[in-house]
């Protein structure tokens, strides 16, 4: 039987009693000149009519029902997923930690890193946290030296303190990752050292690769190696130093000189883990899933709920 509108807002008004403004069921029976077993059942009618829904904040639960519908979307098999810390430097602590706990889920043996602000971030965390019998044995750089003194750029250093903190042996990439210029590469690109450095990225099991945006104003070395295609082709976000845009399309260039792993060998490793630092974007994390390159991902769980709010066919 329907309810007419007055027994609805009288139910309303009980819950409202009870629930927001946290009286006694016998205090709301007195206020209304009824029995108290009536306010328990009114507050039970409330409820099964859907007048009052009631939802549990379970630790986790949202990131793991994110989880499950970037697997249902095909975009990755799975992954970690934080939650903010107080400020980024927090989060990115999370975020490195939960990048650490994933290699060791999916028993990384050989083991190629990438560069950028939360690798680094992830060298720190394992130097307070060290995992000497990790199951990685191997780990190479995915990415050549950069010229800039920042830590986070440093390839060679990252892998050297990772293999330390790891218990693993450590392969090194004594190439620059943006040379020159296109015949230099081609140059560098023919030697033993490049050669065996190809050789451990082919026997790679997992890959960490970042995730960043693309710069609003690309640098020199950008315009160097790709002219005015960024901006033709609407670059969104960067992986190691490729430049991808939302459509998930790897923009390649001819005149592209820098070193690090081709996407074609890249695609052969069996675990690709993005992992996004506490500044990156729902756009670029949209278009790096679209590449169809990663298989796993570390995030914000904000992160990916902004994603999946706006991008509902990944």
């Amino acid at each position: 039987m329907r309810l007419s509108l007055e027994k609805q807002k009288k139910l309303a008004y009980v819950a409202r009693r009870y629930y927001l403004d946290d009286q006694k069921q016998s205090d709301i029976a007195r206020e209304l000149g009824v029995s108290r077993p009536l306010v328990s059942r009114m507050l039970s009618e409330a409820r099964e009519l859907g007048i009052v829904e009631i939802t549990v904040h379970e630790p986790g639960a949202q990131s793991s029902r994110l989880m499950d519908r970037l697997r249902l979307s095909g975009s990755i098999r799975g992954g970690v997923l934080v939650e903010d810390g107080e400020d980024n430097d927090a989060t990115n602590w999370l975020l490195s930690q939960g990048a650490v706990e994933l290699l060791e889920e999916l028993g990384a043996r050989r083991l190629g890193v990438g560069w950028g602000y939360l690798i680094g971030q992830l060298v720190s965390w394992l130097e307070e946290n060290p995992r000497l019998d990790s199951a990685v044995t191997d780990i190479c750089p995915l990415v050549g030296n950069a010229s800039i003194p920042a830590r986070n750029y440093q390839s060679n250093e990252n892998v050297r303190l990772m293999a330390q903190q790891l218990g693993a042996i450590p392969h090194f990439l004594y190439l620059p990752a943006l040379p020159e210029s296109l015949e230099e590469k081609q140059v560098l690109c023919s030697t033993e050292v490049y050669r065996q450095i190809y050789q451990q990225w082919e026997q790679l099991d997992t890959a960490l690769v970042n995730i960043g945006d693309y710069p609003s104003s690309p640098d020199f070395a950008s315009l160097v190696r790709y002219g005015s295609l960024l901006q033709c082709r609407r670059a969104c976000g960067r992986m190691l130093i490729y430049y991808f845009n939302e459509a998930g399309t790897v923009i390649q260039s001819e005149q592209d000189f820098a070193i690090q792993i081709p996407i074609g060998a890249l695609r052969q490793c069996p675990n690709i883990i993005g992992v996004c630092s506490a500044n990156t974007s729902a756009k670029a994390l949209a278009g790096a899933l679209r590449t169809g390159l990663f298989t796993h991902l570390v995030a914000r769980a904000d992160l990916v709920k902004a994603l999946l709010e706006e991008n509902h066919h990944l």
